[in-house]
């Protein structure tokens, strides 16, 4: 069964950075590197929403309210997928989650939560 797990949240005040890991887990790394990755957030109150993807390519896509603040890449090699999130804002507070989309199976990690002080 595979496993997503997510880490590197946790508190920062605006203006700070926090990177975000997941490293898939009983996945093959053929079948990682594939796959399309992504991160994924919700908010209290709100529908969960897409961050930013990365495919097998390293072709990436960034939501609007993150782009230029956020940057999503890719260890093939380690089965993972990072995160970096630097001039943090605190409508960024949010469980992140982390998705891999492997032919027709879609995956989801636990989460990890992320709160931005004002």
């Amino acid at each position: 069964q595979v496993q997503l797990v997510e880490s590197g949240g946790g508190l920062v005040q605006a203006g700070g950075s926090l990177r975000l890991s997941c490293v898939g887990s009983r996945i093959s790394r053929t079948v990682f590197s594939n796959g399309a990755m992504g991160w994924h957030r919700q908010a209290p109150g709100k529908q969960r929403e897409l961050v930013a993807t990365i495919n097998s390519g390293g072709i990436t896509y960034y939501a609007d309210s993150v782009k230029g603040r956020f940057t999503i890449s890719r260890d093939n090699a380690k089965n993972t997928v990072n995160l970096q999130m630097n001039s943090m804002k605190p409508e960024d507070t949010a469980v992140y989650y982390c998705n891999a989309k492997c032919s027709t199976d879609d995956y989801w990690g636990q989460g990890t939560r992320v709160t931005v002080s004002s």
